[in-house]
């Protein structure tokens, strides 16, 4: 019978600590109390733990594997926009002669910052973060000193590489589109807490609005997911509707035009909508969805490029980088106009 390896993993669940509390210990960096970091490293002998002696950095073995860490709320819809991303990625990767591992976190994982064992027992040379995590597992991340590269999310840490679409000026210019097309009364759907991205579109949104001197309503500003970041199935419109809303994602867009048409009206004779991402909801809907298109692929080129840089040269930093997308006009905005305008 073959002996099973002890990870780390296995020392927390012993101590009842988590996976980056033991990664801290047995490399004797900061954040554990010396007498937690001499009970780890008693226990870790104890079970026979093997210290691996090879570095996360070594140019003599690397294992060729990166890891793809997402949260699990953003891929439980078998549809949803990160699969896209990842095929991109894995894809990229193997030009590098790199392999691409999905790491699915769960809540419980996040919550606890419980790091995959892949990562805490440096069986990956890379992380390419995809998504939002909280602050507490971004931190349990960066403390492993993996090279990482965060893609479609930032945090208030300005020392890790980032790739994101520009969100804030996409929103920003569809706004202005909608705008140009007569309407003035516009809201905004999305969930603002829920991460950075709509976050970021909300404010680009909301920019546009200033500028043209229109008033935010409270009222016209929609949640679409609740606290644990689930997609709603149906949303809570006011009693006096705006004549276009401006939607976080093509997903929302979508279940959001088929509510409306439900409760009668006539999309978008009645109401128009606007997306984000250029997903696949954008062309299944009827009618299709007016949307700001995200190069996902480029951003996916662009996180390898860096990550495989970083793992070459520790020191190479570059700092946040932004794809800009483009907007694609479909039939699902209704121009208020009498006459032509010009774009935005």
């Amino acid at each position: 019978m073959i002996k099973k390896t002890v990870t780390m993993s296995d020392i927390a669940a012993e101590l009842g600590c988590s996976t980056v509390t033991v990664s801290k210990a047995l490399s004797d960096k900061d954040g554990v109390s010396d007498e937690l970091r001499q009970r780890i490293k008693q226990k870790a002998n104890e079970m026979g733990y093997r210290v691996s002696c090879v570095s996360k950095n070594s140019r003599e073995a690397p294992t060729y594997n990166i890891g793809v860490l997402v949260a699990k709320r953003f891929i439980s819809d078998a549809s949803a926009f990160y699969w896209v991303v990842y095929r991109y990625i894995v894809e990229l990767l193997q030009k590098q002669s790199y392999y691409g591992i999905l790491e699915v976190i769960s809540e419980k994982e996040e919550r606890t910052g419980a790091m995959p064992n892949s990562i805490t027992d440096q069986k990956v040379d890379g992380i390419i973060v995809l998504g939002q995590f909280s602050d507490q597992y971004v931190e349990g991340m960066l403390s492993t000193r993996i090279p990482i590269v965060f893609l479609d999310f930032y945090s208030s840490r300005s020392d890790v590489e980032t790739v994101l679409s520009d969100n804030f000026f996409g929103s920003y210019s569809i706004t202005n589109y909608l705008i140009s097309k007569g309407h003035r009364r516009i809201g905004f759907i999305g969930s603002i807490t829920a991460t950075s991205s709509i976050q970021d579109r909300y404010m680009g949104y909301y920019k546009s609005l200033l500028e043209h001197g229109i008033p935010l309503r409270d009222d016209w500003i929609i949640e679409d997911r609740d606290g644990e970041g689930i997609n709603f199935k149906t949303f809570s419109f006011p009693d006096e509707m705006p004549t276009a809303f401006v939607c976080n994602c093509d997903g929302t867009a979508y279940q959001v035009i088929n509510q409306l048409k439900v409760m009668g009206y006539r999309i978008p004779d009645d109401i128009s909508i606007v997306g984000y991402d250029n997903h696949i909801y954008s062309t299944i809907s009827n009618p299709r969805i007016t949307t700001m298109d995200v190069n996902s692929y480029h951003m996916g080129s662009e996180a390898v490029e860096i990550l495989v840089k970083k793992i070459r040269d520790n020191n190479y930093h570059c700092g946040r980088i932004l794809v800009t997308g483009k907007l694609l006009e479909r039939d699902s905005v209704k121009d208020l106009n009498t006459k032509n305008t010009v774009l935005y």
